[in-house]
């Protein structure tokens, strides 16, 4: 077991937050915040709105996902929580403290304990070996080399690469070079990690695997993860939260539920069309709550979980040969009822 100390983080909350790309920024964010479209700015004024008022909370040790096709904003967002970008106007506050607002000396300190960056490009040194790349952040912090390996050592066995760690670079394939990307993020103790497009770059069952790798490590280190990404059924699989964006602006934001069964507007419909609803919907999305239901007609029903899948509910209910289930929440408590015709139709794409 990995120790780690972010349990009183507080989480990331941003408000009200705006960014222009140009030189006089900030003499056009009040026109901007009145109704001005970003395709006006640029025509007018030849700068370019990169975000437009951004509110978004995300809870300390949850996977906030930020997706959107290239060019909405995404990228320029997570940059903002470091502050490798200053906001034209706006709040980050991470556990509280308005990052927008710090000292250069304030900045450099929470840039080295407070977050930890994951690249698409993998951003390791080839000249260094796998175990000091690993190190490097830790010896930025001045921690001593003994201790430095110490933590490297177990992280790189987390993550699967114990044995590799005199390795260099060029030695490894992408996926490698990536896990190498994330030991050395989490070797930091930091409780905000940073993932831009982190796995963009690798094979799709490279991709999947580092997927089960983050997903398996966040059920044990709780960090509170921002994770870019322009993949939607990525952004599902992995999202605590996501917040979809477009042209500077956030769409929608919510759960993978919420984005599948209620997509806010037809560009968010396009994008979950070709969704697997069987993998992603849960079975208490569509139950019968129990003061809804039918008495006496699942009594013989098997028993399943309200967030169970509802393609692995529809398994378990053809095994069993039954037409309902019993719904029952973590306590195992009844909650609810479904039939197996309700959570076959929930798996279909519905017609607009």
């Amino acid at each position: 077991m990995v120790e780690v100390n972010n349990h009183a983080f507080g989480g990331i909350r941003i408000r009200n937050l705006y960014k222009i790309f140009g030189p006089n920024a900030a003499s056009h964010i009040e026109a901007v915040k009145a109704g001005l479209t970003k395709a006006e700015l640029n025509e007018k004024h030849g700068h370019v709105l990169g975000l437009s008022d951004i509110n978004i909370e995300m809870p300390s040790g949850s996977i906030q996902v930020i997706m959107g096709l290239s060019g909405s904003g995404k990228s320029t967002l997570i940059r903002h929580i470091n502050r490798l970008i200053d906001p034209t106007a706006g709040e980050v506050l991470v556990d509280g403290t308005d990052v927008c607002r710090m000292n250069e000396n304030d900045l450099r300190a929470f840039r080295r304990h407070q977050t930890a960056m994951v690249f698409q490009k993998f951003a390791l040194l080839p000249h260094r070996s796998v175990l000091d790349n690993t190190i490097f952040g830790l010896e930025i912090q001045g921690i001593s080399r003994r201790q430095s390996l110490d933590i490297a050592m177990r992280w790189l066995e987390r993550v699967g690469l114990k044995g590799f760690e005199q390795k260099y670079p060029n030695q490894l394939s992408g996926g490698m070079q990536q896990r190498v990307g994330l030991a050395r993020a989490l070797a930091n103790d930091a409780p905000v990690l940073l993932m831009d497009e982190a796995y963009s770059a690798l094979d799709p069952l490279i991709r999947m695997d580092m997927q089960s790798v983050l997903l398996d490590l966040q059920r044990e280190i709780k960090k509170t993860v921002v994770f870019i990404t322009h993949d939607l059924d990525e952004a599902l699989r992995l999202g605590d939260q996501i917040a979809i964006l477009r042209d500077g602006e956030v769409i929608q934001q919510g759960t993978s539920q919420d984005i599948v069964l209620r997509p806010a507007d037809d560009y968010v419909a396009n994008f979950v069309r070709e969704v697997n609803r069987g993998r992603v919907i849960h079975v208490e999305a569509v139950m019968d709550r129990i003061d809804q239901a039918a008495t006496g007609q699942t009594t013989n029903g098997p028993a399943i979980p309200a967030d169970t899948a509802i393609e692995d509910a529809v398994r378990t209910l053809s095994a069993a040969n039954a037409t309902h289930a019993i719904v029952t929440d973590q306590a195992g408590e009844t909650v609810g009822t479904a039939s197996f015709q309700k959570l076959v139709n929930a798996m279909v794409t519905p017609r607009h």
